[in-house]
C-alpha cells in the first residue's frame, strides 16, 4: 500500500513567511537604530573630539625661527651675519601609512646623486627627538641645479618640502674664530637639554666664543602661524602669523685693522697675542695661531675635513689665548716684585749679590742665572731690567709658597679673568695644598725657588698674562677684561667683580713699573733694542719658558732639541709707559727668546693702535716722551 500524499498547507507558509518579514524588519529597525545613535554619538557627544581631529589634520601650527642677532667689531665691520640657504625639510608624519619613510631617503640620495655618509646623516637628522609634525632639517646650503632636480622630482618625496632659512656666515673667515666662535647643528644630546617651545623651528646653537657664551640673547624669541594644509601636507593658505623677533646684536670691543695687525706681527708662528685697553678692561685682538675657518663648521663639516683639523700636529682647533697652559716664566717677575715688597720680605732698597746662581742652605744643587756669570749686586730696577734669577730666587725663598701664592693670586693667576671669554682655564698658582691633594705629596723649598721665576707647577694662559699686565698699568686696579662692548645696545655688567689689588705703599708699584721701562730702555735692559726703536715709551719684561726642563749641570741646546721641544717665548708690555693705553702679552710656540722673538711682535701690536699712519704717535695717546716731542 503506497505512502499517502501531503498536500502543502498554505496557512502554515503564510505564518513562516509573515515571521521571516518581521525578524528582518526588526533586524533592520535595530540597524537603523544604531547608527543614528552612532549618527548622534559623532555629531553629538563627541561634536568637539572629531571636530578637533579634524581641524589638526588640516590646520598646522609652526614654530618661525627668529632670525639670530648679528656681531660686530667695536667699529661696526660685521663679524657675523644670516644668508638666506634653500634647505629640505623632512616631516615623518607626511610620508604616508604605504610609503617607508628610509625608502623616500632612499630616492633623496638617488635624485640629488649624493653620497652613502650623506644618506645616513639624513637619516640621524630624521630620527632626532622632536614634536609630532615639527620638521627635520635634514639638508641646507641647496645648490640651484639641486633645487631643481628637487622641484622635478618632488612628487615622489611624499614628506620632504624646501624650505628658506637663515644660516650663519662669518665674513671674516678663519680671523675672529676662537673670539666670535660658530654656531652649529642642534645635536640629539643639546636637544634633550634645549626649552623646545624656545628652540621652536631653529636649528642651530652657538658652539663656541661668543655665539655660545650670548646665546641666550643671539636667539631671540620664537614666533607662531597657522596654516591650513591639504591632505599632502602642502600649505594653502596661512591663518594667523605671529612674527620672530630678532635675537640682539652684539658689538665686541675687538678692532678688526688690530687684529690684522697683530695676525702679521705673529707671522705665521704657532701663538697667542692677547691686547688690552688698560682703563676699560675692552679686548682690542685676540689671536690664536693657526687657526681655522668656522663656515665649514655652520652646516656640518665632513669626517675627512674634520679629521684633517683634529689630527694636525699645529691643533688649530685649540684656543691657545684662552685654553693654552704655559708657564709664564720671567713675564711675572713684576708681580712679584709688588708681592714681595707688600709682604715685607724685601723693601725698597733691597739688593742681592748674583755670582750666577742661588744655593739653599744645606744643599748642593745650584740654581742657575741665565747669566752663568753672574751681574754682581743687583737691586729691584736692574733686577726686572736684566731679569735677574739669583734675585728672583732669594725673594722667592725668603717669601715661601704661602705668601707667594696668596700675593700672586690677585693679579689673576690661577683663576679665570675674563668676563665672558668662552672655555677660559684657570691655569694654576701651585700651593702645598693643591700637590698634596694632586700628588699626595709635601712641598719642597726647591719647588718655591722655581716658582719665584714663574717655572716648575705654574701654569698661565695669554690672557692672565695680559690682565696681570693691566695690573701693572694701572696700579692694582682690577676690571674684567672683556669682548662685548654692547649687547642690543646695553654694556655688560660684570656680576662678580674683583677687588682692588692694595698696597701700603704706592712707591711699590712705582718702583716695579720703572724696572718694567728699564727693560726697554735702560743700558742693560734685555730687550733694549725693541724699545729704543719705538716711537715712545714702552714698559715690559720678557720671558722664556721651558718645555723640556735640563739636566742639572747642562746647557740648553737648541741644535740637539726638537722643534717642539724648544723653548716658549713670551712678551709682556703697556705702552705709553706714563700714560698707559694698552697692554699686550705674546706667547710664540718654540720661539726660544723672549726679548728676541716676541717682544717686537708686541711691539708691532702698540705700533698698529698707537700710531697714524704718518708712523706719529696719536695725539691722544701722547704722554711726553715719545720721540719728537720731548726726548
Amino acid at each position: 500500500m503506497s505512502d499517502p500524499i501531503h498536500l502543502n498547507s498554505y496557512q502554515r507558509d503564510a505564518r513562516i513567511a509573515r515571521s521571516r518579514v518581521l525578524v528582518s524588519a526588526g533586524l533592520v529597525l535595530l540597524a537603523f537604530i544604531g547608527l543614528l545613535v552612532q549618527l548622534y554619538i559623532l555629531q553629538v557627544v563627541n561634536f568637539d573630539v572629531y571636530t578637533t581631529r579634524a581641524e589638526n589634520n588640516r590646520i598646522h601650527t609652526r614654530a618661525l625661527p627668529p632670525p639670530r642677532g648679528l656681531i660686530y667689531d667695536r667699529n661696526g665691520v660685521l663679524l657675523a651675519e644670516n644668508r638666506v640657504s634653500f634647505s629640505l625639510m623632512f616631516t615623518l608624519e607626511r610620508v604616508g601609512k604605504n610609503k617607508n619613510w628610509r625608502e623616500v631617503l632612499d630616492k633623496l640620495v638617488e635624485v640629488l646623486q649624493l653620497s652613502p655618509e650623506e644618506r645616513e646623516t639624513f637619516e640621524r637628522r630624521a630620527l632626532q627627538s622632536r614634536r609630532p609634525f615639527e620638521p627635520a632639517l635634514i639638508m641646507s646650503g641647496l645648490t640651484e641645479e639641486q633645487r631643481a632636480l628637487f622641484a622635478i622630482n618632488q612628487h615622489l618625496l611624499p614628506g620632504i618640502e624646501e624650505d628658506v632659512q637663515f644660516v650663519r656666515h662669518y665674513p671674516q673667515g678663519e680671523h675672529f674664530t676662537h673670539t666670535v666662535g660658530y654656531v652649529g647643528r642642534i645635536n640629539s644630546e643639546e636637544l634633550k637639554k634645549l626649552d623646545p617651545v624656545l628652540y621652536g623651528g631653529t636649528n642651530f646653537i652657538g658652539k663656541t666664543g661668543i655665539e655660545r657664551f650670548y646665546e641666550e640673547q643671539l636667539l631671540g624669541q620664537v614666533g607662531v602661524e597657522e596654516v591650513e594644509t591639504n591632505a599632502r601636507g602642502r600649505v594653502l593658505r596661512v591663518l594667523s602669523r605671529t612674527e620672530p623677533i630678532a635675537g640682539k646684536d652684539i658689538y665686541l670691543t675687538l678692532d678688526t685693522k688690530l687684529q690684522a695687525a697683530a695676525e702679521q706681527a705673529l707671522g705665521g708662528r704657532r701663538g697667542a697675542i692677547v691686547a688690552i685697553q688698560v682703563n676699560t678692561g675692552e679686548i682690542l685682538a685676540m689671536v690664536s695661531q693657526p687657526s681655522f675657518d668656522p663656515n665649514q663648521f655652520v652646516l656640518g663639516i665632513g669626517f675627512k675635513a674634520y679629521a684633517d683639523l683634529r689630527d694636525s700636529i699645529d691643533a688649530p682647533l685649540f684656543n691657545r689665548f684662552a685654553r693654552g697652559l704655559y708657564p709664564p716664566g720671567s713675564v711675572i717677575k713684576p708681580m712679584g716684585i709688588v708681592s714681595g715688597l707688600e709682604s715685607g720680605k724685601i723693601n725698597l732698597n733691597t739688593k742681592v749679590f748674583d755670582p750666577g746662581y742661588f744655593q739653599l742652605k744645606n744643599s748642593t744643587h745650584k740654581f742657575r742665572n741665565w747669566n752663568r756669570y753672574g751681574d754682581g749686586w743687583v737691586d729691584i730696577r736692574l733686577s726686572l731690567a736684566r731679569s735677574n734669577d739669583t734675585f728672583f730666587y732669594e725673594m722667592a725663598n725668603e717669601m715661601g709658597v704661602k705668601l707667594l701664592h696668596k700675593h700672586m693670586s690677585q693679579f689673576g693667576f690661577g683663576q679665570r679673568v675674563g668676563l665672558d671669554v668662552d672655555g677660559e682655564t684657570a691655569g694654576l698658582m701651585p700651593s702645598p695644598e693643591w700637590k698634596q691633594r694632586r700628588f699626595k705629596q709635601v712641598w719642597f723649598p726647591g719647588e718655591t725657588v722655581m716658582l719665584g721665576i714663574g717655572q716648575g707647577y705654574m701654569q698661565t694662559t695669554p690672557i692672565q698674562m695680559a690682565q696681570a699686565t693691566v695690573l701693572m698699568a694701572t696700579n692694582g686696579k682690577w676690571i674684567r677684561p672683556h669682548l662685548a662692548k654692547t649687547i642690543g645696545g646695553e654694556k655688560p655688567i660684570d656680576p662678580d667683580p674683583m677687588p682692588d689689588i692694595e698696597v701700603s705703599n704706592p712707591k711699590f708699584w712705582e718702583i716695579a713699573r720703572e724696572g718694567m721701562e728699564d727693560v726697554m730702555h735702560g743700558a742693560r735692559g734685555t730687550a733694549r733694542g725693541t724699545g729704543n726703536s719705538a716711537m715712545y715709551r714702552m714698559a715690559g719684561k720678557s720671558g722664556t719658558a721651558q718645555v723640556k726642563s735640563i739636566p742639572q749641570g747642562e746647557r740648553y741646546n737648541r741644535d740637539k732639541l726638537n722643534e717642539r721641544l724648544r723653548d716658549h717665548a713670551l712678551f709682556v708690555a703697556y705702552a705709553p709707559a706714563k700714560k698707559p693705553e694698552i697692554a699686550v702679552a705674546v706667547m710664540v710656540e718654540n720661539g726660544e727668546a723672549g726679548a728676541r722673538v716676541a717682544s717686537p711682535v708686541a711691539k708691532a701690536v702698540l705700533d698698529a693702535w698707537l700710531l697714524d699712519e704718518n708712523g706719529v704717535v696719536k695725539e691722544e695717546y701722547r704722554d711726553g716722551t715719545e720721540k719728537g716731542v720731548h726726548q
